[in-house]
Parts: C-alpha cells; structure tokens; sequence
C-alpha cells in the first residue's frame, strides 16, 4: 500500500491518505503459518507488521496488508479447541434464534466458519446453515458433519450465487472473522444483497478499547487488518443502507464487541449503541495522543516480560509456553524468543503438534508434554483462555508447576 505522503497511508474504511503510524512491532512471520519439519531450511516470508490511526474517520488499521491468499487457504486454527469457545458459540446460537425467532425454513451462514462449531450448534437448534470460508484444508474436517460449505471468500460476486443457490439469510454471523476484512465496502454491500429484509448480522470481534486498556498488542499480527470501534463501525455500515442496532461488550478472549446489523429504519436502535458511543469518545478513541499512550504501555510491558525471563534463565529454570494461538507468535517475535529460551509450546490441537512456530521455529507439542517433564515456568500465550488452561493443568501446578500470564501486565499463577 503506497503512502500519499511521508508518513500517511490509505484508511480502508473511508479511503483518504490520512492513517498515520501509532506502533512499529518490526518484520515478523505470519502468525498461523506453522512450519513443518522438512521446511525448517527455508526461510519464513516476513512482512512489516505495523498499525496505524485514520486522522479522517478514526479507524485503526494495520499499515501493510498482506494478501489474503497468503494467509487464509490454508489456515491452522480452529474452534472446537477451546471448551470455553465452543460453549460460547452453543449460547450464540441459541440467542440469535431465540431473538430472530428462527424455524426449519430459515438459512443462518456463518462467513468464515472454520471448523463448523458455530454452524453446529445453529443445525442443533433447527435451522438451515451454510457456512463460508476460503480454507481448503479446514473444508475436510466437515466432510462428514453434512454442514454445507462454500470454500470461498464473502464478496458481492459469491453473495449474488449465495442468493441464487440457497436464497436469503435470516441472520449472517461473522465471529473472529470480521477483522481479517480487506474490502469493507465490498462486505457490507455483500451483507446487504444476501440479508433478508428483517434479518440481521451478528458480528463478533476483538474490541478496540479492550486492546488499549489491557495493552493486548499480541491481539496485532497480519491477518487482523483493522482494529474495531463501534464508532467505525456503526460509519461503515450506513453508508450502505445498514444500521447497528445493539452493541454488547463480551468477556470472551478477555474483551470483544458483539454487534447487531439490520438494514436501516427496521428497528429502532438499544440505548446501549449510544451509550458504547458516549463511552468511546470519554476514553479518547478518536484522539491520536490515545494510540502514542498505547504503544508507550506495550514497551512497558515487553520490558517487564524480558525481565522476568532473563531472572528465570539465570536461576536455571526451564521455561516452556501454552497455546499456540496466533497472538502467541506475535509475542514471541516481538521479543525475540527461540527454542534457546522457551524449549517448547504445548497445544490442544492436533493441525498444530509437530510443527515449529512461524518466525522462531519453536516446536509445538501436545499438552501431555507438561506432565512428562514438567518445566518450571509455563509462558501462557494463550492467556486469553487462562481460567480455562489453568483448570486443565491443575495436576502441573499441583506438582509445583507455574504459569507465567503475559498480559495485561505480568503475573505468575
């Protein structure tokens, strides 16, 4: 993406040369492409991995954009390993067809349905369900379900086939997803071909004034392109006719916003939109200097981090690290981990063990691991999950074990 000026960049939400950069966390890996151990010897692509504020409209974006194709077709995360996530998605389900008061004869799609979780839950309740993702390796893991799929990106071309083959949606859900959205203008223009007029979407996403209260910059790497307010948000959809209608803080991931879309004037709008929006602008998230403050508190907190590592090291502990989610890897690479200092990362998923972490190349093993040889310290990377994580271990920390909590600031469990 080419600069208009030294310094400025191009907003995706409302086009002008006005995004200028807040936080530089270097050229790292992309953050979901493990490596296996035949392509050790090759050198992992690296793409500038920085975030910028739009002076125009307030959006916070990611500077470089890296091509969808590069991240998306083949992709390593899934749902269902997390307890904590697959009942969160059964208790989505149940809301959006409880609200929408949805039948057998409604179509519910999901867009970028990963493993199907989310849709599961939706055919558990009774409604038709498609899902859409681009990932082709992740479209196997549903050949048996009989959840239909399209292995496809969202956009107005395939939003006019969705239409054609399978008709309108009663609801549109869009969870983890959203941010990862190149061409807004071409999402929400799609949204609106495929919604049924008194249908809604339902978005879930990664809370902007979360990150900035928590320091949560794990929560950057390549694949989250933009970095949601309900302020942006609430501009991106009326321009197309589209209107948030509710707005909802949720605990999951330890801060996200959850969203209601409905084609504008069908409904009045909660309160809590125009209370979320007061809320915004008392914390400072259409001002610049919010951002400076913000990139201050993640050098903070890498200074802490190393810190406690480096005094662990020197007494000889032996440090391993838990969950190899994506937000893990940007941790890593910002402080410059390797298999010289966290011998190895223990992980649920099996698309996952056996291979070595984009970037640093640090194995990644199954959760057994800890009990075999039970390291002193456990980095928690994962720490979005960390009640959940810690009611697994509990036999690793009843054995002495303990778990290093990176964020929002450093505690030892």
């Amino acid at each position: 993406m080419k600069s208009a000026s030294p310094g400025r960049h191009v907003c995706l939400l409302c086009k002008s040369h006005a995004v200028e950069q807040f936080l530089k966390l270097g050229e790292m890996a992309l953050a979901n492409k493990f490596v296996s151990r035949e392509d050790l010897s090759k050198k992992d692509p690296r793409y500038p991995l920085q975030v910028g504020f739009c002076h125009t409209c307030g959006h916070v974006q990611l500077v470089d954009i890296v091509p969808p194709a590069a991240m998306f077709e083949d992709y390593l995360y899934v749902s269902a390993a997390s307890d904590t996530l697959r009942q969160h998605f059964a208790e989505l389900a149940e809301i959006v067809v409880t609200r929408l008061g949805l039948g057998a004869s409604d179509l519910v799609i999901d867009i970028g349905c990963n493993d199907g979780t989310l849709l599961k839950a939706f055919r558990g309740l009774g409604v038709r369900t498609l899902g859409v993702d681009p990932a082709e390796n992740l479209a196997e893991l549903n050949k048996e379900s009989g959840i239909e799929r399209l292995v496809t990106y969202f956009n107005p071309g395939t939003a006019t086939e969705i239409v054609k083959g399978y008709g309108q949606a009663s609801a549109i859900t869009i969870t983890n997803t959203f941010p990862h959205i190149q061409d807004l203008q071409g999402f929400a223009a799609a949204v609106k071909k495929v919604l049924k007029p008194g249908g809604s979407l339902v978005i879930e996403a990664h809370y902007l004034v979360d990150l900035l209260e928590q320091g949560a910059f794990d929560t950057v790497y390549h694949e989250h392109v933009s970095y949601w307010a309900l302020g942006p948000m609430k501009h991106l959809f009326e321009q197309h006719g589209l209107e948030v209608v509710n707005a909802e803080r949720l605990p999951i991931h330890h801060g996200q916003l959850r969203a209601t879309i409905r084609r504008a004037g069908e409904c009045a709008p909660t309160p809590a939109v125009a209370q979320l929006l007061a809320a915004e602008r008392a914390m400072g998230v259409d001002k610049f200097e919010t951002y400076q403050q913000f990139a201050q508190m993640v050098e903070k907190i890498r200074t802490d981090l190393l810190e406690t590592l480096a005094r662990l090291r020197a007494d000889n502990k032996r440090i391993a690290a838990y969950g190899a989610p994506a937000k893990g890897n940007t941790l890593i690479e910002f402080l410059q981990l390797s298999p010289d200092s966290v011998e190895y990362i223990a992980d649920k998923s099996p698309l996952k063990q056996g291979k070595y972490s984009p970037g640093a190349h640090i194995p990644v093993v199954p959760t057994e691991r800890l009990l075999e040889d039970q390291p002193d310290y456990v980095v928690l990377l994962a720490w979005n999950f960390r009640e959940e994580i810690l009611a697994q271990q509990a036999e690793y920390r009843r054995r002495g074990g303990k778990f290093i909590s990176p964020l929002p600031q450093v505690q030892v469990y």
